[in-house]
């Protein structure tokens, strides 16, 4: 893709809106849209070109950015009334950075390029955090061709971005990032709580198991928020619950036995109802603590 290329950005929310003022920094023209007036009318008085619908983002683009909440979102972004699909033009490029059921993001591809645009998809990991510092990881679906013309877009955002194989392969293995991720804070929240009953200060326990085989990006960035009994999320319950049940909705239909996934499904979706949706997953930790009536605190 050369630089001289529009990015259109579709989903100004808790990611969206800082990728796209990421692309902005990297020097790109963005044509920018949400439902929400708010952050749009935030990155227009920065310089970004206002965009009325997605169909209206896709006439004045020549890529365009997905960043919504789930699969119906994208669909009717890429698909529906007023859709990318109606607005977009022979050869134009859609890159889907959404994390949504790869299952879907196939359909969408598909109906794309049966209008003559190219397709990706290409969920990230990272949280806000990673969103803001422009440091995501990237898993990418589609042909070699489109990933090269999106190269520009994965550098102002994210600190690697892999090919990861077709339309749908990028989806695929963000479901299988997001089932390492709830595995390892749900396992790293077991451990505190063990220890804390037996007396043992979290923040030690955490410092000496840090080095070993069982340290990780999840251990250091979760741990120190499980005890400070910092919840403020960089990435939402509710989000990470969507997530594990798009893993199961894809696992179903290919057939595919998921015991782990299907406890942690059952995990998230207790805390969500008991009101922790909003929570960052290191909340995990609460519904370990309300088991085993342990809190775990900094002594």
């Amino acid at each position: 893709m050369a630089d001289k290329e529009r990015i259109g950005v579709i989903g100004l929310g808790i990611m969206g809106k800082p990728m796209a003022r990421n692309l902005m920094f990297a020097g790109h023209e963005v044509v920018v849209y949400d439902l929400f007036p708010e952050p749009v009318e935030e990155l227009v008085t920065d310089g970004a070109v206002l965009g009325s619908s997605p169909a209206d983002v896709a006439s004045k683009s020549d890529v365009t950015v997905v960043m919504v909440q789930n699969s119906p979102q994208s669909t009717t972004v890429s698909l529906g009334e007023n859709g990318i699909i109606e607005g977009a033009s022979n050869g134009q490029l859609v890159v889907d950075m959404s994390s949504i059921a790869p299952l879907v993001s196939q359909k969408i591809g598909e109906e794309l390029a049966d209008a003559g645009i190219d397709f990706l998809d290409a969920p990230v990991s990272g949280g806000e955090p990673g969103a803001i510092a422009g440091t995501l990881a990237i898993m990418v679906g589609g042909t070699q061709a489109a990933f090269d013309r999106a190269a520009p877009i994965f550098e102002a955002t994210g600190a690697s971005a892999v090919l990861c194989g077709e339309v749908g392969a990028g989806g695929f293995t963000k479901l299988a990032n997001q089932i390492c991720v709830a595995a390892n804070i749900n396992g790293l929240a077991e451990a505190l709580v063990l220890t804390s009953k037996a007396g043992l200060n979290p923040e030690t326990v955490f410092n000496a198991i840090k080095g070993g085989l069982a340290g990780s990006n999840v251990m250091n960035a979760k741990a120190p928020m499980m005890f400070e009994r910092n919840f403020q999320a960089g990435f939402r319950i509710e989000l990470h619950l969507k997530d594990i049940n798009n893993v199961m909705d894809t696992a179903q239909e290919l057939g595919v036995p998921l015991q782990m996934s299907a406890q942690l499904q059952q995990v998230l979706q207790a805390l969500d109802n008991e009101g922790n949706g909003s929570d960052d997953h290191a909340g995990i930790l609460k519904y370990v603590e309300a088991l085993a009536k342990v809190e775990v605190k900094k002594s």
